[in-house]
């Protein structure tokens, strides 16, 4: 989980910063663009995820979650949301969580119906988790975070595709676990996902 902010004060600023930056990207729309929607589902790799590496994993960590954007000829926008249950893994009198919004900007050149991209982004990744044996600790802490990566739409018509994608995410701040500081180890992970894309 990520590490605790200072302040009250200080969360509140960060957030509110983290929110500014993904309103500007997200509002960024590019010139001749159409909107489209995204839902998703994928799994997690690498990292803190349970999954060492993107294949040959029985452990996978599912998560869901939406995007919705802006593709142009060459360049495009996007706001994710997502969220991961049992992060940390499936432990008895124990849960965790992980939920991200990321406001991303997409180098996307369209060939036809196929339209690959690669993108990088900033926002929220809010990491939790709880303890009830023997007594009941809680964590809940937001954190500014970024994701890089990439994938393609291939679109089948005017407004129906699907989407392969594979992303990055890295927190800014040191992990900590139910108040234990894991020194200088930070939160991250990589997600495959495959989606539906709607364009409107």
């Amino acid at each position: 989980m990520s590490a605790y902010l200072a302040t009250p004060i200080a969360r509140v600023s960060f957030s509110t910063l983290a929110l500014t930056l993904l309103l500007c990207v997200a509002g960024a729309r590019p010139a001749h663009a159409q909107g489209f929607i995204s839902p998703f589902i994928g799994y997690n790799f690498g990292g803190d995820s349970g999954c060492p590496e993107i294949t040959d994993c029985e452990d996978k960590n599912l998560n869901w979650g939406v995007g919705i954007g802006a593709l142009g000829a060459i360049f495009g926008t996007e706001l994710e949301f997502a969220y991961i249950p049992d992060f940390f893994g499936d432990i008895p009198g124990a849960s965790s969580s992980v939920l991200t919004l990321m406001g991303n900007f997409m180098l996307s050149p369209r060939f036809g119906p196929i339209q690959p991209y690669a993108l990088v982004g900033l926002g929220l990744i809010k990491s939790e988790a709880e303890l009830t044996l023997p007594s009941v600790l809680d964590s809940d802490n937001n954190d500014l975070g970024w994701n890089t990566g990439g994938g393609v739409f291939i679109f089948f018509g005017d407004h129906f595709g699907i989407r392969g994608d594979i992303r990055y995410f890295h927190a800014f701040s040191t992990l900590e676990l139910l108040g234990l500081n894991l020194g200088d180890t930070k939160l991250d992970y990589g997600r495959f996902s495959g989606a539906l894309a709607v364009k409107f």
